[in-house]
């Protein structure tokens, strides 16, 4: 028998979809590299941690982990400890780091995937941390092996320019900078032939895609050239900023085949004085106008949001005019996040920070009401049969399947026969707050 253990690599991820696309270009450049994945950390050669600023939490468990792998790292030192992503755009990160946790191995940021091989093979030769902080980078053209088989991601933008008082982002993705439409085109189109189902199109702020571009095109005229394209598949896209929603958009998603109905527009708040102090470049009424719009041109449509509580200067007026808002708009679901400082941003240096005992009471408040509202909303399709793309089995349980309305609504079915992958039918039975369940009535 030979003596010969193939290398293996291992990769957490924490945060957004495009975190998740770059550890997909991570994988890409270690399969080429004859790795192979390991779900088991201990068994890895090179061990990535690809890491997410947007909130304090997220950051913390990153460190807590690193803690938690040092012993590991003395057992294995031959292992390669790689901290990836956007943490290590940070100065106060690698401060962190060279103090308390010399024994990683890389710590490179998002502008470093092109340079991924020669780092690793850098770090593996050298005694100390190796860092990689550009702050551009080209990336087209790389290596990506894709988590899944039905649903891929598929950035259109990266960076932001926008500059949110509260988020991180823009300080350690860089400025925004839109990809070419045909570069585009031809990554969909070769996943199509491939067989995937699902597209999703990443972005900080797809809407503004073209901006920067000498051809003039737009997000709306993006959907529109991927939606005639040919195959069997539906597109989504991530995310949105509400101010950069045009009426175009929403006219091609009202005309299209394949773009999903699912409207996800961060509120964030629904005070007009808590949106300024964001900088979110809207009003309220404005939002509002928005909403109307969709419903009024887009049928079967589905609303969801993001919201800050406990923002610097929130007080009880603008938590009621959120409250307000939740009841006026009635989201099919919001994700809501209690304010968190993001050192280097404006808000972190604001006054009048909230404290934390009321961002806990308001946030319970808001979710109690939104899980209220989502159920009144999933009531309503009782009984009516809804097309769905099945995306693989529930994880607590192998015999239920697992798939999305076009509107995003989770969707559980049990089948004695194999429909991943496929376009089915069902009869909604069974309704909560975030997930739906019903029997098959068809594939399709």
């Amino acid at each position: 028998m030979s003596k010969y253990r193939s290398k293996k690599y291992h990769i957490s991820t924490y945060g957004c979809q495009m975190n998740v696309y770059d550890s997909e270009i991570l994988a890409g450049y270690l399969e080429n590299m004859n790795y192979t994945f390991t779900e088991e950390e201990e068994d890895a050669d090179v061990l990535i941690i690809n890491t997410c600023a947007v909130r304090e939490k997220a950051e913390e468990k990153v460190f807590s982990k690193l803690g938690r792998l040092r012993s590991l790292k003395i057992a294995k030192p031959e292992m390669n400890l790689v901290l990836w992503g956007c943490m290590v755009q940070q100065e106060n990160v690698i401060r962190r780091i060279k103090n308390k946790f010399g024994f990683v191995d890389l710590a490179a940021g998002t502008h470093s995937l092109k340079r991924f091989p020669e780092l690793l093979e850098k770090a593996r030769l050298s005694p100390k941390t190796v860092f990689d902080l550009e702050t551009e980078e080209e990336k087209e053209e790389l290596p990506i092996k894709r988590g899944h088989n039905i649903k891929a991601w598929v950035p259109v933008t990266y960076g932001c320019n926008n500059f949110c008082s509260y988020c991180i982002v823009p300080h350690v993705r860089g400025l925004e900078k839109s990809r070419l439409p045909q570069n585009i085109i031809n990554e969909v189109k070769g996943l199509i032939v491939k067989g995937y189902k699902e597209i999703t199109l990443l972005g900080q702020n797809v809407n503004s895609y073209g901006k920067g571009l000498k051809q003039n095109i737009n997000f709306a005229e993006l959907l529109n050239l991927l939606d005639r394209l040919e195959g069997q598949f539906l597109i989504r896209y991530l995310t949105s900023h509400p101010r950069d929603f045009s009426d175009d958009i929403i006219s091609i998603i009202q005309q299209g085949q394949k773009i999903c109905e699912h409207f996800h527009l961060p509120l964030q708040s629904g005070s007009n004085n808590i949106l300024d102090l964001m900088n979110r470049g809207y009003t309220r009424e404005y939002y509002l106008e928005l909403i109307e719009k969709i419903r009024n041109q887009v049928a079967n449509n589905s609303i969801t949001t993001d919201i800050i509580v406990g923002f610097p200067g929130e007080t009880k007026k603008d938590f009621e005019d959120t409250l307000d808002m939740l009841e006026k708009i009635r989201f099919d679901a919001a994700y809501i996040f209690v304010y968190s400082p993001r050192k280097g941003t404006k808000a972190a240096k604001m006054k009048k920070q909230v404290p934390e005992n009321i961002k806990k009471r308001r946030i319970v408040l808001l979710n109690e009401i939104q899980n209220k509202i989502s159920m009144e909303i999933n009531k309503l399709l009782l009984g009516t049969e809804q097309q769905i793309l099945v995306e693989g089995k529930s994880k607590t349980d192998p015999s239920v399947f697992t798939g999305r309305t076009r509107t995003n609504k989770i969707v559980h079915l049990s089948a004695d026969k194999n429909l991943i992958g496929k376009f089915v039918n069902v009869e909604i039975t069974e309704t909560k707050s975030w997930t739906l369940a019903g029997n098959l009535k068809h594939i399709i």
